[in-house]
């Protein structure tokens, strides 16, 4: 079956602003980008804490020429990109703005006035204290940039292209404003899979919510004694049942008795289990948002946390569910946590070759718990990480995690910490280092947990769900199948 993705529709709403008055033919408008620079100022802006639609800049035309502004993007601090693969607003043709008038751009959708334009998301592109406006021109130079809050422009100054992929000045207006504490909570849910992410911002992302056959009942009652009342993003890495076991009740729980879930996100390749079936149900009858994530896509994390999605690819990639597991890369400061889902060892070479170095982690959240059809030699080398960590249960019916793998990360000297004997695993960071708390004490040599391991075949067929009956929902909403995150 072929990954259907409908494409939210976003509209960009332009026009021209103070065309009651003339506006100058764009041959005589200013043109030179340090005298564009110079000619704009931001002088009125309401980006923290407000909706989409109350969020907006106003930037003024200060000169004694009018400015043409064709071509020219406004972008926030990721450089290019804004939050969740979002593309920059992009001024229209022929806009002039002239001498002492305001445009006012509004970051999400309604309609258009004399005096304001619409970059046409509805979700927030300017987020937390910090953040940079910048405008860049037609070449990708920046002509203006404009913080609020505790940031100092000064010490990051911008000299031209701000592609932040190479790591360039936005990296380094990134790395300021790193602040606070990120945790990851590997819950132990036995034979399955389960992670929390609390950001400094107290942002809340759960990845995937463990079994069927616990139906929740261990996520929920671990989140609940970490005092968590919401989730904001709900992460199914794919459909396996031993992924998204908790998923409908979770949804049930937080929109009942919490403050509910944010945006559900999904690899878009459905299952025919009743798992699954569920989890849409839940969705569907809480009107809780559902995207469909692929490479290149971010979340929209608050704050300076990144989670970059890595798979499954762009366009028809299949029906089989754990290829097209979500990898996911949260980054923080200096820090890289690296969730590759349950895909196998032809996506992990993928992997290698389309996102080379990007790979690299601090802390890699073994592939299928640790599977022999995960964590190949040169994936490894690749995430090249300090800690490696396993999700499965102690007497796992398959094996995991299996021997080769264990030898692996053994021969590297990584730190292996497993659930089956550590139990809840929780990993901290500032951004620069980090540290690892585990619920009971065991050896973190991979040989030791090697030795511990009962034998078993190492098998990687996920726990069978329940099928659905006749008339149940597998491959959508209503019939329907999410819209794509970008």
């Amino acid at each position: 079956m072929n990954r259907a993705i409908l494409v939210v529709s976003v509209a960009l709403l332009v026009v021209l602003v103070g065309c009651a008055s003339d506006t100058g033919s764009p041959e005589n408008a200013i043109n030179d980008s340090q005298t564009v620079g110079n000619a704009l100022e931001v002088v009125d802006m309401n980006v923290k804490e407000v909706s989409p639609d109350e969020e907006y800049i106003a930037l003024e035309n200060t000169a004694d020429e009018s400015v043409d502004l064709s071509g020219f993007e406004l972008r926030d601090r990721e450089g290019g990109q804004v939050d969740g693969g979002l593309s920059p607003f992009s001024f229209p043709s022929e806009f002039v703005l002239e001498s002492e008038e305001t445009v006012k751009i509004t970051t999400g959708e309604g309609d258009p006035t004399d005096n304001e334009l619409y970059w046409g998301y509805n979700v927030n592109i300017w987020r937390g204290d910090g953040d940079v406006v910048r405008l860049v021109d037609a070449s990708g130079q920046v002509v203006l940039e404009h913080a609020y809050g505790d940031i100092d422009l000064d010490e990051s100054e911008s000299d031209g292209d701000i592609e932040g992929d190479n790591g360039d000045e936005s990296d380094d207006i990134n790395e300021s404003l790193v602040d606070g504490e990120l945790e990851i909570h590997h819950i132990d849910v036995g034979q399955g899979d389960s992670t929390l992410v609390v950001t400094p911002a107290n942002e809340t992302i759960l990845i995937d919510s463990g079994d069927w056959r616990q139906d929740g009942d261990e996520v929920i009652s671990y989140l609940e004694a970490q005092g968590i009342d919401r989730i904001d993003h709900l992460v199914a890495t794919h459909a396996d049942a031993d992924h998204i076991g908790g998923h409908a009740a979770v949804i049930e729980h937080f929109e009942t008795t919490g403050e509910g879930v944010g945006t559900a996100y999904d690899s878009g390749v459905p299952s025919d289990s009743a798992t699954y079936g569920n989890y849409l149900n839940a969705v569907d009858e809480y009107d809780v948002e559902l995207l469909i994530v692929e490479d290149g896509d971010e979340l929209p994390i608050e704050g300076n946390v990144s989670a970059q999605v890595m798979n499954p690819p762009t366009g028809d990639s299949g029906s089989d569910v754990n290829d097209n597991s979500v990898v996911l890369a949260l980054k923080f400061g200096d820090f890289q946590y690296l969730a590759p889902g349950d895909v196998d060892t032809g996506v992990e070479q993928r992997l290698v070759d389309e996102w080379g170095s990007d790979l690299e982690s601090n802390v890699y959240k073994a592939g299928h718990h640790g599977s022999s059809t995960s964590s190949s030699d040169g994936f490894i080398d690749a995430v090249n990480p300090e800690i490696a960590i396993i999700s499965s249960a102690y007497d796992s019916q398959y094996g995991h995690p299996s021997d080769v793998v264990l030898e692996r990360f053994a021969e590297r000297e990584i730190g292996t910490y497993w659930t089956g004997v550590h139990g809840d695993i929780v990993v901290r960071t500032d951004g620069t280092s980090n540290e690892v708390e585990t619920e009971e004490s065991f050896s973190t040599d991979a040989q030791d947990i090697l030795a511990e391991t009962p034998d078993s075949d190492d098998e990687t067929n996920a726990l069978a769900p329940p099928q659905l009956t006749a008339g149940s929902v597998a491959s959508g909403i209503d019939g329907a199948v999410a819209p794509a995150i970008g």
